[in-house]
């Protein structure tokens, strides 16, 4: 099947349904289908073709959304990587996708001017948005909305397993990977999010995550594209979500801890509610208790908060409800037993096994801890991707495959399975300290530190074998006030003495404010911090 064939067969059977709000303007169904079959002409006129691997850098709106279905109609493969990845990460991804060619807008454009080397494979180069039709006369070549009559685009046939997209990761553990999705995990991805959490046609959503936006049109939702900056979710202004949400009467709306934490806490202060929403989506790090008890504010009571865990690789692979975590699971993971989230989908296994950093060929049940230990997470199914792009090494540490030629995908996460089969998580495998006496887990050591109301989130990291608690606190004024540092370091080692897993960290330390990843702004890099801690015991 070909992913791309949901919009036409919408256009066909539902023309005028609106299928994108943006800045007070709207497509319907059948204009966004004309829209991408112009561009798939476009497209195929520059010579693109199927399985040509091209990078897509345009801003969230009509034309992304387009122009990711216009390429995956004729077959090709859409990249995606975020610009806010930082220039040496983003040159060496270009550099590994080979692409074949490169649509952005004119500012995107000023890549293939300064690292000719990472776009040397590309051939077709066109610019998009604002400016494309002044640079048309420059001798750019440009993909410009037509006003003639547009012919219906025919699907290229594609097959399950053939690859529709690359998208990379974010490299909040080290190098960001491009992930390889084909058509059939994207077909999988999507009944397993419209089945689990009963998604219907009829639906308004608003995605603050731009992929998540091409959910919407394969769904035959609504959808509403906030105006936002979505690498920088952490700073956006509440009214820009808030406004859309009681406007177009979203029903359901995905986002990251970040960002709902601020749209949360102004709905609170302003005493606003939505009602029309029905769910809520929050994911990208663990959900604080704060946030699910926020929401109880401003949602009805039939409304539900879940909180699904994946990856890029492996999305999605379980799922909570807030009022499961605050009615069961919250008082364990304040005793640090690590964050429920949830049972696995339908479709997917998910398994946990005993703790290594060598990769792993083959399968077989030995490989599993007891029952309730912590180790690594791993899952199967049929959304969960095989490979990433030009990285076999990578690819192999990642990757075990089983006897009937599936593969589990190691989630780099640790965690357990509870009696209820329930997954727990505990921290990043590569973040875990290993002590004199024992390997301590983040999650569940940081989860008693941040009970203290002075701290606002905590990264335990190791210097050397010696376990450290960095403290982001609520008030910043305390970094200026050394005798208030020592109430406060005294107070959190009385307060981490109450564990077993805990009595062993004696070294506090204070962050102005955690350095994060790029995509969510949730993911705490501890690898930053950890490093930043090494300095402080040099000094």
């Amino acid at each position: 099947m070909n992913i791309a064939s949901y919009l036409p067969q919408r256009a066909k059977t539902s023309p005028n349904q609106d299928a994108i709000f943006f800045k007070n303007k709207k497509l319907t169904y059948a204009e966004l289908n004309t829209l991408c079959d112009d561009f798939a002409d476009q497209l195929s006129s520059y010579g693109i073709y199927k399985d040509h691997r091209i990078i897509l850098m345009v801003r969230p709106g009509f034309e992304f959304v387009a122009l990711t279905f216009a390429l995956l109609k004729i077959g090709a493969s859409v990249v995606l990587i975020d610009p806010g990845i930082g220039k040496n990460y983003l040159k060496t991804c270009i550099k590994t996708v080979a692409p074949h060619g490169f649509i952005g807008i004119p500012k995107a454009h000023l890549l293939r001017l300064l690292w000719p080397s990472s776009f040397q494979t590309s051939r077709i180069n066109l610019v998009i948005g604002k400016g494309a039709s002044l640079l048309k006369y420059l001798g750019f070549s440009t993909l410009i909305p037509s006003s003639q009559n547009i012919p219906s685009f025919s699907l290229a046939p594609t097959e399950n397993a053939d690859t529709a997209a690359i998208i990379f990761t974010t490299g909040s553990t080290g190098m960001p990977k491009g992930v390889v999705y084909t058509h059939g995990m994207f077909e999988a991805q999507i009944q397993m999010l419209k089945n689990h959490y009963k998604i219907q046609e009829s639906e308004v959503d608003l995605p603050t995550f731009p992929l998540f936006a091409l959910f919407s049109v394969a769904m035959s939702t609504t959808c509403i594209i906030p105006d936002m900056d979505p690498t920088k979710p952490a700073l956006v202004n509440p009214k820009n979500i808030v406004e859309p949400i009681q406007k177009y009467h979203v029903t359901y709306s995905f986002g990251s801890p970040a960002l709902w934490n601020r749209v949360t806490k102004f709905c609170v202060e302003q005493k606003i509610t939505l009602p029309s929403i029905k769910r809520i989506l929050i994911a990208g790090a663990p959900v604080p208790a704060t946030l699910l008890e926020h929401f109880q504010k401003i949602l009805l009571n039939n409304a539900e908060v879940y909180t699904p865990y994946g990856a890029t690789e492996a999305l999605p692979a379980t799922s909570i409800g807030g009022k499961e975590i605050l009615t069961q699971t919250l008082k364990f993971s304040r005793e640090g037993k690590g964050t429920c989230v949830g049972h696995p989908f339908i479709g997917i296994t998910v398994a946990i096994i005993k703790i290594t950093d060598s990769p792993i060929s083959l399968w077989n049940e030995n490989l599993k801890t007891t029952p309730g230990t912590i180790g690594e997470i791993v899952v199967k199914g049929e959304n969960i991707t095989q490979s990433y792009l030009n990285c076999p090494q990578e690819t192999t540490l990642a990757k075990i495959k089983d006897s009937n030629g599936s593969f589990w995908h190691r989630m780099g996460d640790v965690g357990y399975l509870d009696s209820q089969n329930r997954l727990w998580f505990c921290g990043r495998k590569a973040h875990r300290v290993i002590t004199y006496n024992q390997t301590l887990f983040t999650i569940p050591c940081e989860s008693i530190f941040n009970q203290h109301p002075a701290v606002f989130r905590s990264a335990l990291v190791g210097v050397g074998k010696k376990p450290v608690m960095i403290i982001e606190p609520h008030d910043k004024k305390i970094l200026k006030d050394k005798k208030a540092q020592l109430k406060l370091t005294q107070e959190l080692l009385v307060l981490g003495r109450r564990f077993p897993h805990t009595q062993e960290i004696h070294d506090i330390l204070f962050y102005p404010s955690f350095p994060v990843d790029i995509r969510h702004n949730a993911k705490i890099n501890r690898e930053k911090l950890a490093q930043w801690a090494r300095e402080q015991f040099l000094s």
